[in-house]
């Protein structure tokens, strides 16, 4: 398993930072190789991406979700195996850290050399700051779900 984290500070406060993580349908606007997210239960999501050319689909289960604090997940079902978590911590109140830990297990040798090479890494650092340009673009989250897993 290969891991990475990266960390984002975004300029809305805490709850709007949550709750605006939790709209995964959204993810498509500001995650790069994401294609679409669909919202099949409180902890069921169905993925497609697409990376350089290589589509995939997969379902991942949230875990653990605890409102304003993290929201973590693991793969279930398709061809991704990954688990990750992502914490909310307020800077102060109007500013969020948001930290992201993702675990995955390349596949083959084209993803086993990009984990090498550091692209999972650049990856997830830019989504983390396409989400701070959309949140503080809105300055209102889109939704929220405030449930706990």
């Amino acid at each position: 398993m290969s891991h990475v984290e990266e960390h984002v500070e975004v300029n809305v406060p805490l709850r709007t930072a949550y709750n605006q993580w939790t709209q995964f349908e959204e993810f498509p606007a500001f995650m790069e190789g994401v294609e679409r997210v669909e919202q099949r239960g409180d902890t069921l999501t169905h993925w497609v991406t697409n990376v350089n050319g290589v589509e995939r689909e997969f379902d991942a289960r949230i875990t653990e979700q605890l409102p304003d604090r993290r929201v973590a997940w693991m793969s279930v079902s398709g061809e991704a195996r990954q688990a990750g978590l992502v914490t909310f911590q307020p800077v102060d109140a109007t500013t969020t850290r948001i930290e992201l830990h993702l675990n995955w297990a390349p596949d083959g040798l084209a993803e086993t050399a990009a984990d090498k090479l550091g692209f999972v890494k650049r990856q997830v650092g830019g989504d983390l700051k396409r989400f701070k340009l959309f949140i503080e673009a809105r300055g209102v989250e889109t939704g929220g779900w405030r449930g706990e897993v």
